[in-house]
């Protein structure tokens, strides 16, 4: 549960809920209502999100992540701190990373991305998101056509970005590459690929694309759907 109260303590200001909240006051932002937010914008949108039920509760995350300084109070707006905006960023380039990552690459439904989504925010390391991040080829946007905020592994790389792991339909004609992982919607698919040699650690190399998808594995050339060589994914090799 996003958060309990015990007799006498109140309300409980939780990891999560500050990570919520701070979500919260980002998307608020993002969304055109300005740096500065009133009270009862961020007690509508947590409401509606369920982590927070009622005003005294909203009223006491306010009062607990000011004196944190995470976000900064002026009359009756709420506004994020330097620390919490940075804070909230990371935030909000887990969740959506994460919500790439199961979209794209597991195929998994609206809802189920998104419940999965808000579990991995709470819990992916700084390593872990770069990682995944690189693997995706450092994305711009999430599936909901929503900026996924950029980090230092983005930082790093130069302008056109490459992913480190692709479908295999993204190869040019002549590349190499090592199969990493194989992703099928039909799993009888999975065993008919295993007996042409189609594995994980397979090299191969793209032959043509038209008029028909067409790779070399050792000395065998394989005809393929192009939605079977979306399925399959590898890694480019010199």
């Amino acid at each position: 549960m996003p958060h309990k109260k015990e007799p006498g303590a109140g309300f409980i200001v939780t990891g999560e809920i500050r990570d919520e909240f701070l979500e919260s006051l980002w998307l608020l932002e993002e969304t055109g209502k300005g740096e500065k937010t009133d009270r009862q914008s961020v007690l509508a949108l947590a409401v509606q999100e369920g982590y927070i039920e009622d005003n005294a509760d909203v009223e006491a995350v306010i009062s607990d992540m000011a004196a944190k300084g995470d976000i900064l109070l002026k009359g009756y707006s709420v506004s994020l701190s330097d620390a919490g905006r940075e804070a909230a960023k990371n935030i909000i380039r887990r969740k959506r990373l994460a919500e790439t990552l199961l979209s794209e690459v597991f195929a998994l439904g609206p809802m189920e991305m998104k419940n999965a989504a808000c579990q991995f925010e709470h819990i992916l390391s700084p390593e872990v998101t770069d990682s995944v991040c690189s693997f995706l080829g450092h994305p711009p946007s999430c599936p909901h056509g929503k900026p996924i905020p950029r980090g230092n592994c983005c930082k790093k790389l130069a302008h056109h970005i490459r992913p480190l792991v692709m479908p295999m339909k993204d190869l040019e004609p002549g590349n190499r590459a090592r199969i990493t992982f194989i992703s099928p919607r039909d799993h009888g698919r999975m065993d008919r690929l295993s007996t042409l040699g189609i594995v994980p650690g397979t090299d191969i190399v793209l032959h043509q694309k038209r008029p028909a998808f067409v790779i070399r594995a050792g000395e065998t050339e394989l005809a393929l759907d192009m939605d079977i060589a979306a399925e399959i994914y590898v890694k480019l090799i010199s």
